[in-house]
């Protein structure tokens, strides 16, 4: 029982870890959040969150096939994330901000979590992290502890995205159209260049 509780609480601190660091999810994350809500925001979050959650379990159980050939085809990989960085780059940069709050609805919510589910499971280092933060974290006891450890990862990783969704939640009334697109062209501008750095590292690859 308490090797469990520590099980879940390393994958809660791996999943926050992961998770917490300002890169193109946590940016479209935000921007969304301030557009949409803190329901959009939350499930594109929780996107990324079912990645890391992925590749936890992949590493975790050791299901060493699938890895390699995720690592082989990880130029193509990072290619179609790069792309649909750039893609989503530009539409926000583009976006005009809406003058009423949006409608959640089924598409567009479900359309929030693919899209971060997408560039997460794309993103190379994403699976590299996993196999080197796993290798250390992973003890070698009985079989069931891994999904403890995975249960950890989402669960922290998805905590990480719900305190994100609701802190940038509370400022969203106070942001005025003029400033909204702003935000937009801003994070238009950062998604972007994570596209490009993510295509330009492709020739190091």
């Amino acid at each position: 029982m308490m090797e469990n509780l520590y099980l879940i609480l390393r994958g809660f601190i791996i999943g926050v870890s992961i998770a917490a660091p300002v890169g193109p999810i946590g940016v479209l994350c935000i921007r969304r959040t301030l557009s949409d809500g803190r329901l959009t925001g939350l499930l594109s979050g929780l996107g990324a969150a079912t990645a890391d959650m992925i590749y936890g379990a992949i590493a975790a159980f050791g299901l060493s096939v699938i890895m390699d050939v995720l690592i082989g085809q990880r130029v193509w990989l990072q290619l179609l994330g790069g792309l649909f960085l750039l893609y989503l780059g530009i539409k926000t940069f583009l976006s005009k901000p809406a003058e009423e709050a949006a409608q959640a609805n089924r598409n567009g919510l479900f359309g929030a979590y693919i899209s971060t589910l997408f560039l997460t499971l794309t993103n190379p280092m994403t699976i590299l992290s996993f196999i080197a933060i796993f290798a250390g974290a992973m003890p070698n006891t009985a079989s069931g502890t891994p999904l403890v450890l995975v249960a950890g990862v989402f669960a922290g990783s998805a905590a990480w995205w719900l305190a994100l969704s609701f802190g940038v939640g509370l400022m969203r009334d106070r942001v005025s159209l003029n400033l909204m697109s702003w935000v937009n062209r801003a994070s238009g501008m950062i998604i972007t260049i994570f596209g490009i750095v993510s295509l330009l590292s492709i020739t190091k690859s």
